[in-house]
């Protein structure tokens, strides 16, 4: 069984409406559309710090840009 905190989270009335509006159209709580929004902001903010280590690097093996990443990629 895994057990799960609980936090308070205070917001506008209109942004609980449109939230209650957005659960009731998906079938899902209040506390599902939160989880789901706190994973995707920490994995974003994941990616940034990954992006910060990593774009140095690339820079400095000649990768400017996506299409240098992608044709480096595409070289056996």
């Amino acid at each position: 069984m895994q057990y799960m905190a609980t936090i308070t989270l205070r917001v506008p009335d209109s942004l609980d409406k449109a939230l209650e509006r957005q659960c009731r159209a998906a079938g899902v709580s209040k506390s599902d559309i939160a989880r789901e929004a706190l994973r995707r902001y920490l994995a974003v903010g994941e990616l940034q710090r990954i992006r910060t280590r990593l774009v140095p690097r690339a820079q400095s093996l000649g990768l400017h840009t996506d299409d240098d990443v992608f044709d480096a990629l595409k070289r056996p």
